[in-house]
């Protein structure tokens, strides 16, 4: 029986993570992690729960311009299809007059993909399976109506993307059958705060190791000789076969990249994540062909067309999509399918609030139907606020544990939502009284 969406509800929601400098990066030293959520109800009683994430200022602006887009979801029917959720996305990221704030990049964009998300969580708890099985039981032309094409044609046509999720069809089960027995690899980014003293940095490395973790991560970026001695400690602590990325969050341009990385490179870096503007695609291949570390972008990459063209450049050696940066699940299979066709590994950017629980479900989309392949590939883990969701992930010696609730485990729990809403939940009007 189809329902309408009779409830939008939009939260500000934070957590006052830069008090302990959990979160700290080169360029962002300070971080709350925030959430803007947004809840879909159905006259029936179903929700779908969504968010864009974000590190504290400026998320009132993300939840104004989820508001904003009130007006396409209230009165709608529910999605439950390909098809629905295909002119859920169209409306949410077509409309003549928001689009001009973009068009496709920017707070508004990342707006419309929490609604998207929401619209994704509602339709998989209706059809009583997590996203991955949802997504990953449509058909080849099923998943193709989702992407929209325009601007992609050049590097992938509809039927090219046919063509690769036909060629993954067989297996499916399989592969299925696997990621339930032996989840996803995973690495985790908890050590490496550029924020945390030595000894926290050493003894963090070595426990991710002890917990089965076969990469970390460190942050870099703001001084190289304080990197290349932390880069040495982390090294000596996790020995020469397990891998190290290093991240240095947009800090640079292009010669400094090229002289940071000589410099770190003895330490063999798996890869540089974001060395420069997540905009500058030329600077990226630069910076690829320049040193011999391999190059990783895409936390911050605004939309399905800069990765369109950083693949089209040979600018990156590995993909990094974010499950709530373009606009929700509808870009990111558009995504997945530009990796797919260029034969380039995808592994998502996670951490912050809620996004490690949401992007699993991509990547094990990517595995099941579209790639077939887990070489190669891992899914960043960072281990914060995991304890303020419903259905959080589960992770046992360096993996994740495929989701077996409905949904997109998007869900926070309420007195989660109460505590952490901003500026006048308890957690913050105690702080403000601190202070």
């Amino acid at each position: 029986m189809s329902q309408s969406v009779t409830g939008f509800e939009v939260h500000d929601i934070r957590f006052p993570t830069s008090e302990r400098l959990d979160g700290s990066d080169a360029m962002n030293p300070d971080p709350d992690y925030s959430a803007a959520y947004v809840v879909l109800r159905t006259e029936g009683g179903a929700e779908g729960h969504g968010f864009c994430f974000t590190i504290g200022r400026g998320n009132d602006v993300t939840a104004t311009a989820i508001e904003a887009l009130r007006g396409y979801v209230l009165g709608r029917q529910a999605p439950r299809t390909a098809a629905q959720l295909a002119a859920l996305h169209h409306d949410l990221t077509h409309d003549s007059q928001l689009r001009w704030l973009g068009p496709e990049k920017g707070v508004m964009h990342m707006a419309a993909g929490a609604v998207v998300n929401a619209a994704w969580d509602l339709a998989a708890r209706q059809a009583g399976q997590p996203v991955w099985e949802f997504l990953s039981a449509m058909t080849p032309e099923e998943i193709v109506s989702l992407v929209d094409f325009r601007y992609l044609t050049d590097a992938l046509t509809p039927d090219e993307a046919l063509e690769i999720l036909r060629a993954a069809r067989p297996g499916r089960a399989e592969r299925t059958a696997a990621l339930r027995a032996e989840g996803y690899p995973a690495y985790t980014t908890s050590p490496g705060w550029i924020g945390y003293p030595d000894d926290k940095l050493v003894a963090l490395a070595r426990q991710a190791v002890a917990d089965g973790f076969r990469q970390i991560k460190l942050k870099v970026g703001c001084d190289i000789d304080d990197d290349v001695r932390r880069m040495k400690l982390a090294r000596a602590a996790v020995g020469p076969s397990v891998r190290i990325a290093v991240d240095a969050n947009q800090r640079w341009d292009v010669p400094d990249a090229l002289r940071w990385m000589a410099a770190l490179a003895p330490y063999e870096p798996h890869w540089i994540e974001e060395p420069t503007s997540p905009d500058d695609v030329l600077g990226h291949a630069a910076i690829r062909s320049g040193q011999p570390v391999r190059v990783a972008t895409g936390e911050h990459v605004a939309n399905r067309v800069v990765f369109k063209q950083l693949l089209q450049a040979g600018a990156v050696d590995f993909v990094q999509i974010d499950a709530a940066r373009v606009a929700g699940v509808n870009e990111n299979v558009a995504i997945l399918l530009l990796a797919a066709k260029y034969g380039v590994p995808v592994c998502p950017h996670a951490g912050g609030v809620g996004l490690c629980e949401l992007v699993q479900h991509l990547s094990m989309f990517d595995y099941v139907a579209v790639s077939g392949t887990r070489e190669g590939r891992v899914i960043e883990y960072v281990d914060h606020l995991h304890e303020h969701f419903e259905d959080p992930v589960r992770i046992v010696s360096g993996r994740y544990l495929a989701p077996t609730a409905p949904g997109f485990s998007a869900r926070m729990l309420p007195r989660s939502i109460a505590a952490h809403s901003y500026p006048d939940g308890p957690v913050w009007q105690a702080r403000r009284t601190a202070t």
